[in-house]
């Protein structure tokens, strides 16, 4: 079978797109790295792909905030692309500052013309920029990306990833859905409705979500990076016995590419 074909988007300040592309190389996927204003000049290129993703960094250094610049240009230069993309059962990842993209498109959840994004990413509780590995455990529901996965060991590295709703309505409507399928523990066995502080809860996220999908399961965002776990080596403990091979994000990626064959 042809290898599903993945665009990893990439904007002034983006630093983890090379990571991605190999990710998803490793998961058996032919993958592309393209600029945002090479697509914003073609904007049919997206037709040739079946995932979008949107990796790590600083898109446009956050200036406005993160991932607003971008977040922004995806959302009126290239909003009926993306939504046909989407319509047509394509996938779409926004992993950190792609997360933060992500919310502010109304591909992962809707925007509302008054009240605006139903949930985004916001400063760090601690007030400064959190570099460190986490427990995360998974309840994939819906969520294309998360089949099969429990709990995982991922590095995370932002400073805006304090995940919070609109109100306490929609996070209960979001929690309802199945739609809050990643959420930070305290350790790897640890008991994931129970109340997590500092740092295993890295910026003080409601209901400790590290990461979300929408409606269908087909768009999915989170904070912790998968990408910089994919290989036994990956893990700060391996030399002491720690860790599996392939990581604990190669199934990421792997779910992807599978979702296609």
């Amino acid at each position: 079978m042809p290898k599903p074909r993945v665009l990893v988007l990439r904007a002034p300040g983006t630093n983890c797109d090379r990571d991605t592309a190999f990710a998803f190389e490793q998961a058996g996927a032919e993958a592309e790295v393209l600029h945002i204003q090479a697509l914003l000049r073609e904007p049919h290129k997206l037709a040739q792909f079946q995932i979008l993703c949107v990796p790590g960094g600083f898109s446009y250094g956050d200036d406005l905030s993160a991932g607003r610049i971008l977040g922004h240009q995806m959302q009126v230069h290239l909003g009926d692309v993306m939504q046909g993309f989407k319509d047509r059962g394509s996938l779409i990842l926004g992993i950190c500052n792609g997360f933060q993209v992500l919310t502010k498109t109304g591909l992962l959840l809707p925007i509302d013309s008054e009240q605006g994004p139903a949930a985004t990413l916001t400063l760090n509780r601690s007030g400064r920029y959190e570099d460190r590995w986490v427990h995360v455990a998974v309840t994939p529901g819906k969520s294309v990306f998360m089949r099969g996965i429990e709990r995982m060991y991922l590095p995370v590295a932002h400073a805006e990833g304090r995940f919070t709703a609109r109100n306490a309505s929609t996070l209960m409507a979001l929690d309802r859905g199945g739609q809050l399928v990643m959420r930070y523990i305290a350790a790897a066995g640890a008991d994931p409705t129970a109340d997590v502080s500092y740092p295993a809860n890295p910026n003080g996220a409601q209901l400790n979500v590290a990461g979300i999908c929408d409606e269908t399961g087909r768009v999915f965002g989170l904070m912790p990076h998968p990408e910089r776990h994919i290989d036994l080596t990956h893990h700060p403990r391996w030399t002491r016995g720690e860790g599996k091979p392939g990581g604990d994000g190669l199934q990421v990626f792997q779910n992807a590419v599978g979702y296609f064959r």
